[in-house]
C-alpha cells in the first residue's frame, strides 16, 4: 500500500530526496519563477506603457562601489556591463531564494499553499528590495499604492510559481 507524506507540518520529508536534491529542485523552482516574475513585469510595463526600472543598475554601481571593485570599459561598454549586471542580480536573487526554499523543504517543513506561497513572497520581497533599502536605492516607506502593487503582484507570482513547483515533488 502507497503511503504519502502528510502536508502543512514540520518532520514529513520524503525519503529518498537528500538535501542537494531539495536544493537543485529549489534552484529549478527559483529559475521557474523568476521567468514568470519577468513575463508579469514585461506585462505590466506594456500594459501601463511604462519605462524599466534602474533600481537593479543603481544596486550594481553601489555593490561595486562599496566593494571597491572597478566595472572595467570605457563609458558605454561599462554601462552595457551595468545593463547586463542589474538583471543578473535578479535572476541570482530569484534562484537564491529557491535554494533556500530547497533546503527548508529538506528540513521536512512543508506548508499549505497560501501559508508557503505568502512566506515566499515576503522572503524574496526582502531578499529583492531589502539590498535597494539598505544601500539607500529605494525606500519603500515612501512608496504609493501603484508602486507597492507594481512590486509585490510580480513576487506574488514568483512565489506561486515556486510553491506549486515545490510541491509537485512531493
Amino acid at each position: 500500500m502507497a503511503t504519502h507524506p502528510s502536508r502543512g507540518g514540520v518532520g514529513t520529508r520524503r525519503r529518498g530526496i537528500s538535501t542537494v536534491g531539495w536544493v537543485l529542485r529549489g534552484a529549478a523552482a527559483g529559475a521557474a519563477g523568476t521567468s514568470v516574475l519577468n513575463a508579469v513585469t514585461y506585462l505590466d510595463m506594456v500594459v501601463r506603457g511604462r519605462g524599466a526600472s534602474s533600481t537593479p543598475e543603481q544596486t550594481v554601481e553601489r555593490l561595486a562601489d562599496k566593494a571597491h571593485v572597478a566595472i572595467p570599459g570605457d563609458q558605454e561598454t561599462r554601462s552595457n556591463r551595468v545593463q547586463g549586471l542589474g538583471p543578473l542580480t535578479g535572476l541570482a536573487a530569484g534562484i537564491g531564494m529557491g535554494v533556500l526554499t530547497g533546503l527548508v523543504r529538506a528540513t521536512g517543513f512543508r506548508s499549505r499553499p497560501l501559508v508557503g506561497t505568502g512566506l515566499i513572497t515576503a522572503g524574496v520581497l526582502v531578499a529583492a528590495n531589502g539590498p535597494m533599502t539598505v544601500l539607500g536605492i529605494t525606500d519603500p516607506r515612501t512608496w504609493s499604492t501603484t508602486d507597492w502593487v507594481s512590486d509585490v503582484v510580480p513576487h506574488l507570482a514568483y512565489a506561486a510559481v515556486v510553491k506549486a513547483t515545490m510541491d509537485t515533488w512531493e
